[in-house]
């Protein structure tokens, strides 16, 4: 079972750029990583996040065009189920993960449109900074291209020289 914490679900415009994310925060992280800007998330918090859930959340969210899973939760099947449903269901919504893992099982490649890599080292900064460990991958086919440059291009990183 996935949970997420309906109260922090969002609408984003800086996670997945030229996006606008419907972004789920999803509990049971078992990353735990010192300075982690949401730790309750790694405890059982929330509600189950079913298809249901998901095509409710799109029907309240009109306009979104991504659907960013931050995190993953413990229960790799029921996640990926989630995610293939998107795919095969929304077509026109692309998707997106943001994982702390440093790598993902293979078929996470084939069902999202960007994944985030890397757990948050606070003495790296996160993704927004040029000194992250953290990237974020744009997938195309069997290309993962790294596309974390465009998240500092914006602006939004103060140590980027414009």
């Amino acid at each position: 079972m996935i949970k997420y914490v309906p109260q922090a679900t969002s609408v984003v415009l800086e996670e997945i750029p030229g996006k606008v994310s419907l972004a789920v925060d999803v509990s049971n992280c078992p990353m735990r990583c010192p300075g982690c800007h949401s730790p309750f998330l790694q405890t059982d918090v929330g509600e189950e996040l079913t298809v249901d859930v998901i095509e409710a959340l799109l029907a309240d969210n009109f306009g979104v065009n991504c659907f960013l899973f931050f995190g993953e939760g413990q229960d790799d099947e029921s996640f990926l189920d989630l995610a293939w449903y998107l795919r095969d269901n929304h077509p026109e919504i692309e998707i997106a993960l943001y994982s702390g893992r440093n790598e993902v099982p293979n078929s996470y490649w084939r069902v999202f449109n960007y994944i985030k890599l890397g757990p948050y080292i606070e003495k790296l900064g996160p993704l927004n900074h040029r000194t992250t460990n953290q990237r974020l991958y744009k997938i195309e086919g069997p290309v993962h291209k790294d596309i974390t440059h465009l998240i500092w291009e914006r602006g939004i990183d103060p140590n980027v020289k414009k």
